[in-house]
This record gives structure tokens, sequence and C-alpha cells, in this order.
């Protein structure tokens, strides 16, 4: 390790990776969550603005992305094989670094600490866009609610300046990202609770949608299933890519587990597999009550129902999407504070943010990581916030499928709890499927990751170099030398 310390590649030692509070003195998360919590977690992460808002964006299409029709299920099946490789490699690391940060830990481990910050920095932008994303596809739901009662709130408060619509700031996509902000930081117990409840009862809700919903498909609404071609079904895979995650965030919470070697692996596993069964029946629902052309992307399902004469049921469907999608916030927020938790306690970032108060929350990360989605969520429209998230995304899922696969070669002899098979076929498939969806992503959208990274560079050069804790001269270990 001598000649790596003053690296861009030197490792995080998987032996030390317990200890690290305990070097930087910057405090312990606390161990509450239990298997079926960290899996509502998971479950809570990925099901929501997939099926209530995507699902009908990329079914009906827009201005700039042809509709991808009745196909939209194609395009889920195509996100979640792809990410069902990435999930594996996750387990497996989950099961041996049980440790907040995720893929960002994961790199740092298996990669070096250049590939750490590269990915942690893109989590933070990521996460925090979700959260963003998420607050948009629920206003989209809560102003269609309210218009059925005749209480539409004006354009001007509901819409963004980019959606010409004559909207100027999205103001009930910024409360809720405020109101999220405040669960969270209640601490562990608090959202872990909240996540349990709401997760049942979203499922409950999702079931009853399909059930009840089956009754009333039309099948001539599937013909044509593939109306512009196989390209937007491409296309619509790397936009719901966003609603096919959410086990990676969940992930960010391993810290906090009781048992995180056991229950990480079994938990990421089983939250895809609920997630892609309920994805699977209900987009078959959704294209078969109403044509896809007439799909209302805000709210797919809410016009759905409408559209069979069933505006009560509307109306229940505007009400509990609210509450189920609140979760995927909460996932995805807790991952976003995790994350930058765990870099600021290794000392790439200042550890002013890697302090907890009495409950074991970071309150400091969590209170800037919310505002910031607060105000991304008021001043951008749903499909930008999207891309930008999958590409970065699918940049985590690619290190991640890597360092799996090197990992495994590098270190046989690290405790595995689980070890996932057909090795190194799986994750490999997990590259090239990332890559593959990360091509067919909006040049913009390239553009954009691009200045944040650099940003990211100059931050890791001029600063998270010399205060990485793996560095002997890091002011981290001069503070800790110094006579009290």
């Amino acid at each position: 390790m001598a000649s790596e310390h003053g690296s861009i590649w030197r490792r995080m030692p998987v032996e030390r990776i317990e200890d690290i509070e305990s070097e930087t003195g910057s405090g312990k998360l606390i161990k509450s969550l239990g298997l079926w919590q960290l899996t509502a977690i998971g479950v809570g992460g990925i099901i929501g603005v997939g099926i209530f808002s995507l699902a009908g964006v990329v079914a009906h299409g827009d201005a700039n992305n042809p509709a991808a029709g009745p196909a939209v299920l194609i395009s889920f099946l195509i996100a979640g094989l792809a990410s069902a490789a990435a999930a594996l490699s996750y387990a497996e690391f989950a099961g041996m670094v049980p440790r907040a940060g995720s893929a960002y830990t994961y790199g740092y481990v298996a990669l070096g600490e250049i590939i750490g910050w590269f990915i942690g920095w893109d989590l933070l932008l990521e996460y925090t866009a979700i959260v963003a994303v998420v607050a948009i596809g629920i206003s989209g739901y809560l102003d269609a609610f309210l218009a059925g009662t005749g209480l539409a709130l004006p354009t001007s408060i509901t819409a963004s300046s980019f959606e010409a619509k004559g909207g100027v700031v999205n103001v009930p996509a910024m409360l809720i990202c405020l109101l999220v902000t405040f669960i969270l930081s209640r601490g562990s117990r608090t959202f872990g609770r909240f996540e349990l409840i709401a997760v049942a009862v979203k499922i409950t809700l999702i079931l009853a949608i399909i059930a009840l919903g089956v009754f009333y498909i039309d099948t001539g609404n599937y013909i044509p299933f593939m109306p512009n071609g196989f390209g937007p079904v491409l296309t619509g895979a790397a936009t719901v890519f966003f609603a096919v995650f959410g086990y990676d965030a969940m992930s960010t919470a391993a810290e906090e587990a009781r048992e995180g070697r056991r229950h990480m692996p079994k938990a990421i596993i089983l939250s895809l597999i609920i997630a892609m069964i309920l994805y699977v029946a209900a987009t078959l629902v959704l294209t078969g009550l109403q044509s896809y052309q007439d799909i209302n992307p805000a709210a797919g399902f809410a016009s759905a129902f409408n559209n069979v004469g069933l505006p009560v049921i509307a109306d229940i469907i505007s009400i509990f999407a609210v509450l189920s999608i609140l979760t995927v916030m909460i996932t995805f927020l807790l991952g976003v504070t995790r994350v930058w938790f765990s870099m600021s306690r290794d000392g790439l970032l200042s550890p002013w943010f890697a302090r907890v108060d009495r409950h074991g929350t970071p309150q400091r990360v969590t209170w800037i990581a919310g505002v910031a989605a607060t105000v991304l969520a008021g001043a951008l429209p749903i499909r930008a916030v999207a891309d930008l998230t999958n590409i970065g995304i699918l940049s985590a899922f690619v290190v991640v499928c890597v360092a799996v696969i090197l990992f495994r070669y590098t270190r046989p002899d690290a405790e595995r709890s689980f070890r996932l098979p057909f090795m190194p076929v799986v994750p490999a498939f997990g590259v090239l499927a990332s890559v593959f969806l990360i091509l067919h992503l909006h040049w913009e959208t390239w553009v954009r990751f691009a200045v944040w990274l650099v940003i990211g560079l100059v931050i890791y050069f001029t600063y998270g170099r010399r205060h990485a804790l793996l560095n002997p001269a890091s002011p981290l270990h001069q503070r800790q030398r110094a006579p009290s």
C-alpha cells in the first residue's frame, strides 16, 4: 500500500472499512433496519414514478421522442434485464461491504480512489435529481386530482418556465421535496417505519389497479403495438431505466442495517423481483385501458380510468399515487445523504458534512440535498431531469459491474455472504447493457453530465486528493496527532 499513498488509484482496504468512523471521529449511523424494512426501502425506491408517470411519458411520446405505444412494456423489460445484472453485482458487494456509500464505496475498494470519487460525485447529482423528478411526477398527479374537483391550481405555479405551458415555478413539487427532507431528518427508525407502511399501501394500490383494470381492457388499444418501430422502444428503455433501479440507493443504508452482510443481498434481489412483476402487469393495463395517443403523460393511470368512465377510481389513484411515490423520494434522498456522508468521512469532501446528531442522522447533508432537490423540482421539466439521472446511474452500474469482476479475481479470499452466478458473464452483460442504454440518451444529457464531472475533478484535485483519509499527509491525520 505504501506505493499507493500518493496515487489517485489508491484503494480502500476492505478490512478497514468498518473502522473508518473511529479514525475520523465523525459519529456513527444507527443500526435499526431489518430485512423487510430494507426490502421496503428498495421497493419504495423502484416503484413509483415509473408506473405513475414515466410509463405514460414513454408510451405517449413528446415533440422530441416518438411514442413507444404499448411496446412501452418491452422498454421496461429491456431496462429490467440490464438492471438485474447490475442488481446481482450490487448484491455481492453489499454482502461483503455493508457500509454507507453504495457504488462509491464499491468503486473505492475495488478500482481506486479516482473511480470512487467519480462515481460518488456522479451520484450526488443523480440522486438529488431523482428526488426532483419524482416530486414533479407527484405534482402532476396532485394537479390532475385538484382539476377533477374543480380546484385547479394556476399553471404559473404548477409548471416550470421550460415547459411552454405558461408556467413559472412548480410550487407543489418544491413543497413535496421539503416535506420528504423533514421526514428523512427525523432518523432511520422514523423513515424506516414510514417506508414499510407506505410501500404496503403502494403495492395494495397497484394490485387493485391491475385487478380492476383488466375488466376494462380493450385489446384494440394494443394495435399498433409498436407504432414507430423499435428505435423509440430502445430510447424509452433508457428513459424508464429510471424506474427499475432503487436498490442501489437502498444499499447506501447498509450501515444502518442490523445484519447488513446477510440481509442486504436478499433485500436487493427481492425488491427488483417484486417491482418487475408489478411493472409488467401495470403497463399492460395502462395501454389496454386507453390508446397510447390519448394517455396523459403527467398522470397516466388517472387519465386511463377517466377514459373508461371511472372518475372516482381516477381520483383515488391520484390521492394514493402521491403517498406511494413519496417512498421513492425518501429512498433516493437517503441515498444522496449517505453517499455524501461517506465521502466526507473518508476525507474526500469536508468532514463538516459527516457530523451526525444524537439520532445518528447527518442533518447537514440531509437539508442541503433536500433544498437542492427543491430548486431542481421547481425549475426543470420531468424528462430533462429523468434523462440526467439515468446517465449517472447507468455509469454507476458500469463501475459496479466492472468492480465486482475485478474484485472477485484480485481478492478471492474476501468474505462474501452472496456470490453472483455465472461470473463474469452476468456483470459483463450488465456493462454492455448499461453502455447500450447510455448511448440512446440525448446529447444534451451528455453535455450536462460532462460539465458536472469536470467540476468534480477540479474539487478532487484541489481538495479531495490531499485531504483523503488514505493520504498519510492528510490534515485529518495531523489533527488526530495534535496534542489535546
